[in-house]
């Protein structure tokens, strides 16, 4: 993780005020995470850091594209990434407790004898927040569906074949409920 350095802000040497950092992450970023939902990730992520005494206002612009697929018919699709997003970090004689028990997932609290910030996590967190939660093709101007045609016949094929009604599982669970259609009459 040493090439982790780059997104580690040596704020102690820092005046007071507002500055800016840009970050480009790209899949290579994310190898350390673990496998992703997505793939082809271009994002870029503007950090204002505002230093006051005692604190720092850490303000996140998420932009860029990405590679998911469709949750309903398996093709790939390129979604944009845009998202913003706001923590404070104080600086405090047990960070440690103090994170334990702070509800604010806003705030983070780091030692007074920190010297630098790191801030890869946040970006990880931050990129797979602003991607959409639902991905679906869409449809095309006339109003039609642009998912993979075949699959969804098949999904359609196979909602048919495994109904309720048809399916002696849910008859067994509505007994169990006391939902079983002959005993409502």
């Amino acid at each position: 993780m040493g090439s982790r350095r780059e997104f580690e802000i040596a704020f102690v040497g820092l005046k007071p005020g507002l500055h800016v950092f840009e970050y480009r992450v790209d899949d290579k970023f994310f190898i350390n995470y673990g496998e992703q939902d997505f793939s082809n990730c271009t994002a870029n992520i503007k950090l204002s850091l505002d230093k006051k005494n005692g604190f720092m206002q850490l303000h996140f612009d998420v932009d860029g594209m990405v590679d998911v697929t469709c949750d309903r018919c398996g093709n790939s699709l390129q979604k944009q990434l845009w998202d913003e997003f706001n923590i404070v970090v104080k600086m405090v004689e047990e960070p440690g407790l103090m994170n334990e028990q702070e509800a604010d997932p806003d705030v983070y609290y780091i030692g007074k004898n920190e010297s630098h910030l790191h801030i890869a996590d946040w970006i990880y967190e931050f990129v797979n927040l602003s991607i959409p939660m639902q991905n679906v093709c869409g449809e095309d101007a006339k109003g039609k569906s642009l998912c993979n045609e075949e699959v969804i016949k098949k999904l359609e094929q196979m909602e048919s074949e495994v109904s309720k009604e048809n399916n002696p599982l849910w008859k067994g669970l509505e007994k169990l409920k006391g939902f079983d259609k002959n005993e409502e009459n």
